[in-house]
């Protein structure tokens, strides 16, 4: 994979209402040649328990303005998130959302695990529309591409994936990102909620797996359950 970054331009501008994404950043990456985008994001990077989540949207030159209220996950009521997915299923050409366990993030560590994840979500999307072209990818870290030497963890090379485009931001501006970011956040939210019944003390279905207070009282009394990162430093895990 090949990668090409933007940056914000200018200084800090006074606050004034916040513009919704759009796709003007994608299409002018499908007009340079890409027959398929996909926006992509992750969630549950620092998260103390359970998986990184990741998601994808795919869209093209055809593909029309995303649905109205569609923004960065983070910007939104979980109210308004859960608002949104039956209008997010139907937008674009396919969308999924990959995750890499606990466990594989203790095994490879959390930005392989993120590449994990992301490649997941590219292989459902590819059953659905085939293989994209580029990906445009929120931040200014190419955590999606192999590293130049290759991954230590696998035993034979892997093939080339597609372009990367980093764009700092992009779940802000740029509306496939913003409604991977969105799709990603209500299904790893709605897997912790649903992971807080077999594991009640960490209180998961109100901190998601993060560091609240009341999951860090319960980690330093019940130790980590078999769904926290152990590889973290963790109250009541012994890093020696």
């Amino acid at each position: 994979m090949t990668t090409t970054t933007d940056r914000p331009a200018g200084a800090a501008r006074a606050a004034a209402p916040r513009p919704a994404p759009h796709l003007r950043h994608e299409r002018v990456l499908l007009r340079d040649g890409a027959r398929l985008l996909a926006g992509m994001d992750e969630v549950g990077r620092g998260s103390l328990a359970g998986p990184v989540s990741v998601g994808v949207v795919v869209v093209d030159v055809s593909t029309r303005s995303a649905p109205r209220g569609v923004a960065d996950s983070k910007l939104l009521a979980p109210a308004a998130r859960t608002a949104l997915l039956p209008a997010l299923r139907r937008w674009g050409l396919a969308r999924a959302v990959g995750h890499a366990s606990a466990g594989e993030i203790d095994e490879v560590g959390i930005i392989a695990a993120l590449r994990i994840a992301g490649t997941r979500a590219l292989a459902m999307v590819a059953l659905e529309v085939g293989p994209v072209d580029v990906v445009l990818l929120d931040g200014s870290h190419d955590w999606l591409s192999l590293p130049a030497q290759g991954d230590l963890f696998d035993d034979a090379p892997a093939a080339p994936g597609p372009r990367v485009h980093l764009r700092v931001k992009a779940d802000r501006s740029c509306a496939s990102v913003a409604a991977a970011s969105v799709l990603a956040k209500c299904e790893r939210d709605a897997m912790m909620v649903d992971l807080a019944t077999e594991h009640p003390g960490y209180r998961w279905d109100e901190n998601k797996g993060y560091a609240s207070p009341e999951h860090m009282a319960a980690l330093r009394e019940l130790g980590p359950s078999v769904l926290h990162r152990r590889s973290w430093r963790l109250p009541g895990v012994d890093t020696d």
